[in-house]
């Protein structure tokens, strides 16, 4: 790494005034848009960093000074930092605890999104692909931050250990902190030249398509982590993980209880009292369904083998149908003469109170999920 004093040629003791004036003139020479050459660009960039560090005086008093402005002060010069300090006494020591620069590369973070599912697809699970809002590797610089050709500098602040040793007084003597360089941000080296397509960040936001296999059984509520689908990180780190939380849309006709399904048929007053055999139409193909001669209302008809899939073990769960005999509400007069034809034949016994009992969803509750 060049001397910044000799890039500006001036001496070590140059006044701000004068490290302006040769950053000045040197620029008007070296600038551009006045020598296109490759070698006055390089020259260019080099200018440009020595007089941005000496025009600071934090930055040019640390840069005078070097990474490491000395040892442990009453002649203990063999401790380095404060953490070398403890490490010495308490185990460990020499160079083993000091801490390097710290890496560009970062875990990307995590992301939650929702899925919204019919409850058919459940069933027996189902595909899809799913459009992520998300950030992936630059594909200019592939994750180097670097513009094409070029690459991270040492940074002449730290010397690249990515952090700055200071001496600060205390009870034990002048004792060496450390604290990361403020050039380099820690990183111990610098991106001279960024790319312009990710902005120096080795990633950028695009829109991605991610294959999704949503499992049988799922319930609304129930997170799915698909490892290594998130976010990549900065620099072109590992990607994190993407969640996807699952919502199951309302169904009209069927409602699930665990891994049953439950719904209601209604059966008319006649089909009730000889008995009947119909067929439904279930979320995964039709269903034949027997009615025994005199089925009550709230009785509930279990078909084996024809809900949900179960999500963690082996087989389905039950189809559980509600029966609600359906009571004519208006008769022809041959339809009423039928009825009370029926009536003189069947005698049945005059209305009476009787036990007191639940309403119809209730028991069919009661029974569906008892």
């Amino acid at each position: 790494m060049a001397d910044h004093y000799e890039v500006l040629g001036v001496s070590r003791d140059a006044t701000p005034d004068e490290i302006k004036k040769a950053y000045r003139r040197l620029a008007r020479e070296l600038h551009p848009d006045v020598n296109p050459g490759a070698d006055a660009s390089e020259r260019f960039k080099l200018v440009t960093h020595a007089y941005d560090v000496l025009s600071d005086p934090k930055q040019r008093q640390q840069y005078d000074i070097g990474p490491q402005a000395g040892g442990f002060g009453g002649g203990a010069g063999d401790f380095g930092g404060f953490g070398d300090i403890f490490e010495t006494f308490f185990g460990g020591g020499g160079q083993q605890g000091r801490r390097g620069p710290r890496s560009r590369r970062e875990r990307g973070q995590d992301a939650l999104l929702r899925v919204e599912v019919d409850l058919d697809e459940i069933i027996f699970g189902t595909h899809r692909e799913i459009d992520v809002d998300t950030a992936v590797l630059c594909e200019t610089c592939h994750g180097s931050c670097c513009a094409p050709g070029t690459s991270p500098v040492t940074c002449d602040i730290c010397h690249g250990t990515g952090n700055i040793q200071r001496s600060v007084r205390s009870l034990l003597g002048n004792v060496m902190t450390s604290s990361p360089c403020g050039t380099c941000r820690g990183y111990g080296t610098i991106i001279a030249t960024p790319c312009v397509t990710c902005q120096g960040q080795g990633r950028v936001r695009a829109r991605r398509t991610v294959p999704v296999d949503v499992p049988a059984g799922v319930d609304t509520g129930v997170r799915l982590q698909m490892p290594g689908s998130g976010e990549v990180g900065p620099a072109g780190g590992p990607n994190g993980d993407l969640y996807l939380e699952i919502k199951v849309r309302h169904h009209d006709v069927f409602s699930r209880n665990g891994d049953d399904l439950l719904a209601t048929i209604e059966v008319p007053m006649t089909d009730a009292i000889l008995g009947t055999t119909t067929t439904v139409h279930a979320l995964d193909g039709d269903v034949a369904v027997e009615l025994r001669p005199g089925v009550q209302s709230a009785e509930v008809i279990t078909v084996k083998d024809r809900g949900v899939t179960r999500l963690r073990g082996s087989g389905r769960g039950d189809l559980k149908i509600g029966v609600q005999v359906v009571t004519p509400t208006r008769l022809s007069g041959k339809e009423r003469a039928l009825i009370e034809q029926f009536a003189g034949v069947h005698k049945a016994p005059a209305p009476h109170l009787s036990q007191f009992q639940q309403g119809l969803f209730a028991k069919l509750r009661d029974r569906f999920l008892g």
